[in-house]
């Protein structure tokens, strides 16, 4: 359904029965259409018999803003968060408000409170970083003689004396008793080594007798 027909349905409605909630979607259709005043109308019309129906209140803050009623618009939105602090239309409303005041800071209170609730939305992202970028400018660090951090820092490392060198680890001590068990195993070695040359010695002894004896019994 084109926009005028669906509007023009809208308001058969609302004519027939003027306590309709019909109302609020025919002021949204009237404000996207770019019918700002006539979106106002309605919505007062229609927020006299209901006057709790938030998102008729945020169309009505919404048409105001584009009407240029700051103030007015302001007010709506107010209504509409105390009663609901997490509508993200009227939180976006209020930043659009204060941003379009200058008041810079009040806006970007709001933008951040929006962009929690809509964390993934790229031009709240930008806005936001935008506004804390002009209004909160990194500052550098400083110390009570006027010095910044940066300098303070250079002042250290050029001052400092060069570290130390590292101190080598003690070399482990010798175990008392590794020393007798070395010459020990020395020892046994040795023992080992003469018992071997004395039974060869032995073994050409027996050798030479078998021999000598061969030849006499020959």
């Amino acid at each position: 359904m084109a926009d005028g027909s669906r509007i023009d349905e809208l308001r058969r409605r609302v004519q027939a029965d003027p306590a309709s909630i019909a109302f609020a979607q025919l002021a949204e259709e009237l404000r996207r259409a770019g019918h700002y005043a006539d979106a106002a109308d309605v919505c007062r019309a229609g927020l006299s018999i209901h006057p709790g129906y938030l998102s008729a209140r945020v169309t009505l803050g919404r048409a105001l803003v584009e009407l240029n009623q700051l103030s007015e618009a302001q007010a709506e939105f107010e209504i509409v968060l105390k009663s609901a602090p997490d509508n993200l239309a009227a939180i976006r409303g209020l930043a659009e408000i204060h941003h379009g005041r200058g008041e810079k800071r009040e806006a970007l209170v709001q933008y951040r409170a929006a962009l929690e609730l809509a964390r993934n939305d790229p031009d709240l992202e930008r806005t936001v970083a935008e506004l804390a970028r002009e209004i909160e400018p990194q500052r550098p660090v400083t110390v009570p003689n006027g010095m910044s951090f940066e300098q303070v820092q250079q002042e250290f490392l050029r001052h400092a004396p060069p570290p130390a060198a590292p101190t080598p680890a003690p070399a482990q001590p010798v175990s008392v008793r590794s020393v007798p068990e070395v010459a020990r195993v020395a020892a046994d070695d040795g023992v080992k080594a003469r018992a071997v040359r004395q039974v060869a010695a032995l073994e050409q002894w027996l050798d030479a007798i078998h021999v000598v004896r061969s030849q006499r019994s020959a």
